[in-house]
Order: structure tokens, then C-alpha cells, then sequence
């Protein structure tokens, strides 16, 4: 189908309620995002190095005793905006207690989101969802890059607002900490 034929079928406002339908129908399994200021935006499938890294993640919280319900994949979150909501998928998101059944999770009680960067999300993960993520007050942020390292940088929210580079190191060695070492519960 042509960009011409998609525009002419999209509403003037994609909701949030578009946005979930939008994923559950997705033959592809693309991920469907919009932003507060209702920017429509449209990420590939994950791939298995994705994955990987996602799973080592996974592995790592578990196996350091986060409880599995706290610790979630590829859920939505709510991000609030001056003029409404808009919702992103993290790749991984950790929580301090279970959140609330639904589609669109409020972002009360999340510790930390996770995007791993994919091909062609590097500027959305980096510029735009730092932002968000700060706006929002998720206190902290870390972006895993996927050169040869897996750079993982870990941000954590200032007084301000605004994340601060806390650290940046390869996944390998991230594994080796504990997550106590960068997350309070």
C-alpha cells in the first residue's frame, strides 16, 4: 500500500486506543508508538541480537531477585504530555510493585525503562524518548547501543528534570554488577 493510500485512511488524531489496535493487528509485528505531541511513529520487529540482550536483562533482574511481574517486556507505557498522552513499548521496563492490567501503563512505581537501540531508532532512543522519559519522571533511563561492545549508558534523573549520565559500559561488564548497584527498589 502507498503512503498516499495509508495518509488517506489515518484520523487527523491517532489516540491511544488507535495506537493499541494498530499493534494487536500488526501482521509484521511492528510496534506502534506515538509521542504526547501525537507523533505517529512505527519501529521494526526486534531481530535476535535484539532479543538477546533483552533476555540477558531479563535474566540478569531475575536471577538477582526482582520478582518476574516487576520486571517487562515490550509493555506499553503512558507518557504524559502538556496536551495529552502518549505511549511508548520499552523494550524492558522494571517496576517497583506490578503494575495495573492494561494496555497503557500509568508511569507510578516505574524504576527504569530500557530501549535497546535497532537500525534506524538510534536519534527516537537517544534525543526524543530521553526526553519524554525525563518529562514523565521515570528515574532512570539506559540505552543499549548495538556496536561491537553493546554500550550500555545508564541515565539517571537529576533534580532538574533532566537525565544525567550516570555510566556507560559494555553489557558484558554491566552483568557483572548487581542490579542493587544501579536501582533502588
Amino acid at each position: 500500500m502507498s503512503a498516499e493510500a495509508v495518509g488517506m485512511h489515518m484520523p487527523a488524531v491517532v489516540t491511544l486506543d488507535d495506537v493499541a489496535t494498530m499493534n494487536a493487528t500488526d501482521p509484521n509485528g511492528h510496534r506502534y508508538e506515538t509521542s504526547p505531541e501525537w507523533v505517529l511513529s512505527v519501529m521494526p520487529p526486534p531481530d535476535s541480537e535484539h532479543a538477546i540482550i533483552a533476555s540477558r536483562l531479563f535474566a540478569w533482574l531475575i536471577m538477582a531477585g526482582w520478582p518476574a511481574e516487576q520486571v517487562l517486556q515490550a509493555v506499553g507505557v503512558r507518557v504524559p504530555g502538556p496536551n495529552g498522552d502518549g505511549g511508548r513499548i520499552p523494550d524492558l521496563t522494571v517496576w517497583r510493585k506490578p503494575p495495573a492490567r492494561g494496555v497503557w501503563s500509568a508511569v507510578v512505581d516505574l524504576a527504569l525503562v530500557v530501549e535497546i537501540v535497532s537500525p534506524g531508532t538510534e536519534a527516537m532512543d537517544s534525543v526524543t524518548k530521553v526526553r519524554e522519559y525525563a518529562s514523565a519522571e521515570i528515574p532512570r533511563y539506559w540505552v543499549v547501543e548495538r556496536d561491537g561492545a553493546q554500550t550500555v549508558t545508564l541515565h539517571e534523573l537529576t533534580g532538574d528534570g533532566r537525565y544525567a549520565e550516570h555510566a556507560r559500559m559494555p553489557l558484558a561488564w554491566l552483568l557483572q554488577t548487581a542490579p542493587a548497584d544501579h536501582l533502588d527498589r
